[in-house]
């Protein structure tokens, strides 16, 4: 019997190691996975990788993961986000490294991973500092970088409802990076507001089929 749901936080995280590049859901305060990256701060995990839209605001969540020194490197978007202070902290003194891509391509080479291509060109930096050491192309007469895809170790997301198979929907602005996040990662695990039965979720209203999804843990609102 395929039963994907796990008993704790604690279950739901397990064997992530130092070292792991690890995708994390979110938009803003909208589908953050707030207590899955607690469980990976419990876990006492150093040197990661987080792929994520911004850097962590305020003292939760990824920020915590700053605080505590436990991130090697970050890959995203908005770095600067009102209440980044731990990232800026740590990026000035040179301790913590920085990828920054444009939102649309950090999506894409995630989206290029779990659809195992060898990646693509894309316009969007092209011109600027972010295509430094990059191969680029003038497609169209217009001048486009080439973007490798960005697998990870582990995927973090949050969904509103998942069966025990593991089959997700999401509610509303939360679904964001969650679907393409969770085809990109050897491992993806996500956190729900609420289980149901199989056959409760409407098939066509399955964002996340749950082939894609290794675990699931319960966290209600």
């Amino acid at each position: 019997m395929i039963d994907k749901r796990v008993a704790s936080l604690a279950d739901a995280v397990a064997g992530i190691g130092d070292g792991a590049t690890v995708l994390v859901g979110g938009f803003g305060n909208s589908g953050v996975p707030v207590a899955l990256v607690h469980a990976v701060l419990e876990l006492g995990v150093r040197e990661l990788t987080i792929v994520t839209n911004n850097a962590g605001t305020g003292e939760t969540d990824i920020a915590a993961l700053i605080r505590e020194r436990r991130v090697r490197k970050i890959i995203c978007s908005y770095p600067r986000s009102a209440g980044s202070v731990w990232f800026e902290k740590f990026w000035r003194a040179g301790e913590i490294e920085l990828e920054l891509v444009p939102q649309g391509t950090l999506s894409e080479r995630m989206r290029a991973a779990g659809a195992g291509l060898g990646g693509f060109f894309t316009p969007a930096g092209a011109d600027s500092p972010l295509a430094q050491g990059k191969e680029v192309r003038v497609i169209d007469g217009r001048k486009h970088v080439f973007e490798k895809p960005l697998p990870a170790d582990v995927a973090l997301i949050k969904a509103d409802r998942a069966d025990r198979w593991g089959n997700l929907v999401y509610h509303s602005a939360a679904r964001n990076f969650g679907p393409v996040m969770a085809t990109a990662a050897a491992l993806t695990v996500a956190q729900v507001r609420t289980f149901v039965e199989l056959g409760e979720l409407d098939p066509e209203a399955v964002v996340t089929p749950g082939i894609f999804v290794r675990r699931v843990v319960e966290v209600p609102a």
